[in-house]
């Protein structure tokens, strides 16, 4: 099913010797081979030059002494076709190698009714390629850039199963930082998928009940969510399920093979498999391997042959012809368009909400704050009345909207994560690799601070601005017009206006605005006469925090909000005391 066994004979002179000894001779740089009389056979240059590289990647099956491929090796076999005076396939090899040359002519795939949304021509595209992947039962790496809807694409084809009648589970392993936005997603595009989210305390207990059987249809379960750390700790819950499919999303977590987290991966079982990543190489062409590890095993060979034969000389010695080799053996199971290859296919500015979770210190210190603010302004409120409240109501807010960035704001000595800083670095880091120069907003100060420091360790250059700087149009220019500058932090108040920052292309926004216009004139920043690409704008909201209530605010005061000055006191005033509980809820 998963292989083609091969029967290779060479003939030199009157002897008759197996390609595996040509293949061993190969692999060890040799170009010569001791014949049975001691003589000496040379391999000619032309198998050399197409062989040397890719034969180690073949397997050996020990009970026939013979080779084998993988099914997802078609390109290699096609290479021994080619070197061969003579040769015989069989049917379904000649049917398997017909489909495959028609990669270019992928075929098209109606969306499915249950899909609630439209998918732009190049993210039909990549559905319609998931289909092809499928139809060879092949894995594979959607590594779009950030922003172009890799995870609208995925579901797409998860609701398309569905409507044809399939019962399986599939499993998606995402990073603790995207289940909430994997659920929003769902809610939004493929309602019809009924989704249990594996994660948390009591997961263990709730998990069993989706092996049953016995369940209506209503009942059933299509997908589960979970996370790479809940995964590796839960292995033994998942590794004798086979799943219909199993997603990666950021699959450069299990970049590195050695880890247990990649190992667990690599021991779950899928009919198909998909990797979902903008940076599907963040160090190294390991990276590259570790994935399809997961994706197609056998397609890149073993670890150490992959080391030797392709890491070594690529990365050391800059070998262009193995990093063609490398990028021939991958092209059909990796599909990377970036924004500029689609522009014409995008909107002018896109804006995108990322909800993160809290860590477990940060959400302690959180509640503690949130509780004592609730009952001070309550009582206060009682007693005197909102206007005379006022000033407790915006401490309040302030710390609760600091906290919701990183709790070390409020308390120097606090020394645990921010759910928040994890992914916004997370993401600005994918941005700047791939080239692309960013602005980044902030109402605090103190967070540019932070954000700063951390961008040091880094060793990441970038240009900043707050009420402070004396020489705004210095800040202005260097990151304008030096291409080593990727980043520009900028305070919301003292650069939300008057500057032209066309040479940025994605802009996140660290915490959100009272105002929506003030966010909105931040942004146009980058989005304005002069910018020719398309922007990407990136909301950063705490979950379960004042933060989505100012969100809730801004989306159901719209007329409110829009009327008043953008300083922040002004809207208190307008607030009642059922909107006033509702924030410190």
């Amino acid at each position: 099913i998963d292989w083609f066994d091969l029967k290779t004979e060479v003939s030199v002179g009157e002897e008759i010797i197996p390609l595996r000894d040509i293949v061993n001779a190969l692999n060890k740089q040799e170009r010569f081979i001791k014949l049975s009389d001691q003589s000496i056979g040379v391999i000619p240059q032309k198998w050399i030059d197409q062989l040397a590289g890719i034969s180690g990647l073949l397997a050996v099956d020990p009970k026939r002494n013979s080779l084998k491929a993988h099914a997802s090796q078609v390109q290699i076999i096609e290479t021994l076709l080619g070197l061969a005076s003579a040769k015989n396939v069989d049917e379904k090899f000649l049917q398997f190698q017909k489909k495959f040359r028609q990669f270019k002519e992928i075929k098209t795939i109606p969306l499915p009714k249950s899909f609630k949304g439209e998918l732009r021509p190049y993210q039909k595209a990549g559905y319609d390629w998931f289909h092809f992947l499928q139809e060879f039962s092949f894995g594979g790496c959607l590594a779009d850039e950030m922003g172009l809807g890799k995870t609208v694409q995925a579901l797409a084809l998860l609701s398309n199963e569905k409507e044809k009648g399939n019962k399986t589970l599939s499993l998606i392993v995402v990073p603790t930082s995207l289940i909430f936005n994997w659920q929003q997603e769902i809610k939004k595009f493929a309602p019809g998928l009924n989704v249990y989210v594996h994660h948390g305390q009591e997961r263990r207990e709730s998990i069993t009940k989706f092996w049953e059987d016995d369940r209506s249809d209503e009942e059933k379960v299509d997908l589960i969510i979970t996370t790479y750390g809940t995964l590796k700790n839960d292995i033994l819950l998942f590794k004798e399920e086979t799943f219909h499919y199993l997603i990666l999303d950021e699959s450069q977590n299990i970049k590195n093979p050695l880890t247990q987290s990649a190992k667990s991966i690599y021991s779950l079982r899928g009919k198909y498999k998909l990797a979902l990543t903008g940076t599907p190489i963040e160090n190294n062409t390991l990276d590259l391997w570790s994935q399809f590890a997961f994706l197609n095993p056998g397609l890149l060979g073993n670890l150490d042959y992959f080391k030797n034969t392709f890491a070594k000389q690529i990365e050391q010695e800059k070998d262009a012809e193995k990093s063609a080799t490398l990028k021939h053996l991958t092209a059909p199971f990796l599909l990377l368009r970036k924004k500029e290859m689609v522009a014409k296919d995008l909107p002018q500015k896109q804006v995108t909400v990322v909800y993160c979770e809290m860590s477990r210190e940060q959400r302690t210190v959180y509640d503690s704050w949130k509780e004592k603010f609730r009952q001070e302004i309550t009582n206060t409120i009682n007693e005197k009345g909102i206007n005379a409240s006022r000033m407790k109501i915006i401490q309040g807010l302030t710390i609760l909207r600091e906290i919701c960035n990183h709790p070390s704001l409020i308390d120097d000595s606090f020394v645990g994560e921010s759910g928040k800083v994890g992914v916004l670095m997370e993401q600005i880091m994918e941005v700047v690799s791939r080239g692309h120069k960013v602005l980044v907003f902030s109402s605090f100060v103190k967070m540019l601070t932070l954000i700063r420091k951390l961008f040091d360790e880094k060793g990441i250059r970038y240009s900043y601005l707050d009420g402070k700087t004396k020489n705004r149009q210095k800040a202005v220019e260097e990151f304008q017009e030096d291409n080593s500058i990727p980043l520009f932090l900028i305070s919301l108040k003292a650069g939300g206006l008057g500057l032209n920052l066309t040479a940025a292309d994605y802009v996140f926004i660290i915490d959100p605005w009272w105002n929506p216009a003030v966010e909105m004139q931040a942004i146009d920043r980058a989005h304005r006469i002069g910018q020719k690409n398309h922007v990407f704008v990136y909301k950063m909201i705490t979950k379960e925090s004042v933060e989505e209530k100012i969100v809730e605010l801004q989306e159901s005061k719209v007329e409110l909000v829009k009327n008043v000055v953008s300083v922040e006191e002004n809207i208190f005033k307008k607030l009642d005391k059922e909107m006033i509980t509702k924030l410190f809820k």
